[in-house]
């Protein structure tokens, strides 16, 4: 979405950004979903997948040319709901601003933070009792000496609380709404603020320099992940053979998640595969990686008496029952598939439902909420990074 907005942002020129700022019920897209209307009328981006985009596009328009934000909540239109509301019953809060250079003197600041994997977080206000104070925001890092505040909201009172409750959110990497006094009071209503984490994504770490891993890399780049292989041979450990990976590392794989770990490089938001199945690979990585106090997804390729001898072994190194319990082997979902590219599916889907809380069955034989909620791995952060954020 930022690579529709920047151009014109640079060109001097003034663009419309629609965004998803709060959803309700089966609502189609996240908070964060953005899409931006340029000057010349071309869209790019998307707010709810089709059923509401005409009625933003027009909003958008009419905000580039009045220059005042506004915050518009679409939902089912009893009269006429595939033209203007959504179908699938779902309630969407967009917040429609015009960005130029004058209003938004960041934007460059702020896509170099993401290009460069730094995580920075904007706080915009969306709703306030005085309709002056609507648009501000911030950016702001980390909380260190050298992460300095850029913009105001306000009064230093409104900087100080929303700075204090963006950067824990930043952390966490959630995108959200906090409600304030009008003038930033932790009680009472008068102000929203959308706080938008552009959190570097999250890492898949791939094991083992095999066709299969090639499929996984390509399958996990595609769901926005950080793409690492890491082999210890170096003939087939090569950017060549993995081309949609981030990177290929040559190193024994546990000697490298050792030091990832070591150097803060690996969390809850990160997938491990494991896919050599060969126990002298194996086993050593797999006793660092069961034994990391946070990680999102572990998972081990191989036959179910692969998995056996495997387990085996890694108690007898010592791992307990609830370390091992931790283990997705054999690795994926039962799709039947067979091929590298069916297996990486398989794989995928495996991930996608721990994250989310899905069953992994037919939704033709579930019922209840289609969408999961939940805590996404801490989300892939704020679809309004996509996909400059894909780094």
């Amino acid at each position: 979405m930022l690579d529709g907005l920047l151009p014109v942002w640079r060109s001097g020129d003034t663009a419309g950004l629609a965004t998803v700022v709060r959803t309700f019920r089966s609502a189609p897209r996240l908070p964060g979903a953005a899409m931006v209307v340029a000057p010349d009328g071309t869209v790019s981006g998307s707010v709810s997948g089709g059923c509401v985009e005409g009625a933003v596009y027009e909003l958008a328009t009419e905000v580039i040319q009045t220059g005042r934000p506004r915050l518009q909540r679409y939902g089912v239109s009893d009269d006429d709901a595939f033209s203007v509301g959504l179908t699938c019953g779902g309630t969407l809060d967009v917040f429609v601003e015009a960005v130029s250079q004058n209003s938004f003197p960041e934007l460059a600041d702020l896509v170099g933070d993401i290009e460069a994997h730094r995580p920075v977080a904007t706080a915009t206000v969306i709703a306030h009792s005085d309709p002056g104070w609507v648009g501000r925001r911030l950016v702001l890092r980390p909380d260190h000496e050298d992460a300095p505040v850029s913009g105001s909201l306000g009064s230093p009172r409104a900087d100080a609380a929303v700075t204090d409750d963006a950067r824990g959110l930043l952390a966490a990497g959630r995108t959200e709404v906090l409600t304030y006094g009008p003038d930033g009071q932790r009680r009472g209503e008068g102000m929203e603020v959308f706080v938008a984490s552009y959190a570097p994504r999250p890492r898949m770490l791939v094991f083992g320099a095999i066709d299969f891993a090639a499929a996984v890399a390509q399958q996990a780049s595609f769901l926005g992940y950080r793409v690492t292989v890491c082999d210890a041979r170096a003939v087939f450990a090569t950017p060549a053979r993995f081309p949609t990976a981030d990177e290929v590392v040559v190193e024994w794989p546990h000697r490298y998640l050792a030091a990832q770990a070591e150097a803060g490089a690996v969390d809850s938001r990160t997938a491990i595969c494991v896919l050599t199945h060969d126990p002298k690979f194996d086993v050593p990585l797999l006793e660092v990686a069961l034994r990391l106090p946070e990680v999102g997804y572990i998972g081990a390729m191989g036959s179910r008496r692969t998995h056996e001898d495997r387990l085996e072994r890694l108690r007898q190194a010592g791992l307990t029952d609830v370390e091992l319990s931790r283990l997705s082997s054999p690795i994926g979902l039962d799709l039947g598939g067979r091929t590298p590219e069916e297996t990486a599916v398989s794989i995928a889907a495996e991930i996608i439902a721990r994250q989310w809380g899905g069953t992994g069955r037919p939704l033709s034989e579930t019922g209840g909420r289609i969408h999961h909620g939940g805590d996404p791995m801490k989300d892939h952060t704020s679809e309004l990074s996509d996909p400059l954020s894909r780094y």
